[in-house]
């Protein structure tokens, strides 16, 4: 449940949840739904709990492992973490306390940058006054299209050290999409056999806009069938821009007791 990753933008992933269901059209071609059915037809023990997806009836159940909690506290090597590829922490079906514990265990493993992302910015924002915000945990909501613009509105909210827009796949324009406040965007094109194609004007549109706020900007991939398909270079280069922590004052500076 923890392992290298081969995302462009973080080291490996941790996922202390598994299973969720779609919420949104970013949603519609999920690849950890269509791994996650892979790993139940081979037996692992933390894939076989059935689910509901709202949208299509199918889905994978949401399960919470605690034996999992502590995991990045026996990682010595620094690394960028990314939380939850395979769920989503804020998901209404994960309790307040186990959302609380991960969050305590980000606060003890100092030595990594932990990245935290969901579609849920509603309950994300909700939330935020009782966690601690410590500068190695960096929050991100994903914006798919224009019409989603507004969970940057609630992670603006949000005390992180870093805050951040996953703009994939990029599905429309975001000329709407206000930078306020975001210390770092990463977009790039759908992969998978259902791939939708990505506009390059999307693309360059919003790198302009993020180099005209002083936004760090990185582009993940074109995608197409498999995620390399396309590459990654840009009217001639890669961007893989980094963002820098900054300091924000935060309603809690330790975890909930």
């Amino acid at each position: 449940m923890a392992g290298a990753s081969r995302i462009e933008w973080t080291d490996m992933t941790w996922n202390p949840v598994t299973g969720c269901d779609r919420v949104s059209p970013g949603c519609a071609h999920c690849y950890a739904l269509t791994l996650a059915k892979r790993l139940k037809a081979m037996g692992s023990e933390r894939y076989q709990r059935d689910g509901l997806d709202r949208t299509s009836g199918i889905g994978f159940g949401l399960t919470v492992h605690g034996d999992l909690l502590d995991a990045p506290l026996r990682w010595k090597t620094p690394r960028r973490v990314f939380v939850n590829s395979m769920s989503d922490l804020f998901h209404p079906e994960v309790p307040d306390e186990f959302i609380a514990a991960v969050f305590s265990t980000m606060v003890e493993a100092r030595q990594h940058q932990f990245q935290v992302l969901t579609k849920r910015a509603d309950r994300l924002e909700a939330l935020a006054a009782e966690l601690p915000w410590p500068p190695n945990v960096w929050m991100g909501v994903s914006i798919e299209n224009k019409s989603w613009v507004a969970r940057a509105d609630r992670l603006r909210n949000v005390p992180a050290a870093v805050r951040f827009i996953s703009a994939e796949p990029l599905l429309g324009p975001l000329d709407n999409l206000d930078l306020d406040g975001i210390d770092w965007v990463i977009t790039g094109g759908e992969s998978g056999p259902r791939h939708r194609i990505v506009d390059a004007h999307w693309i360059r549109s919003l790198r302009d806009r993020c180099r005209a706020h002083g936004v760090p900007f990185f582009f993940k991939q074109w995608g197409g069938h498999h995620p390399t398909s396309g590459g990654r270079l840009l009217d001639g280069r890669q961007w893989s821009q980094w963002p820098r922590p900054k300091p924000r004052s935060s309603a809690r500076l330790s975890p909930r007791g």
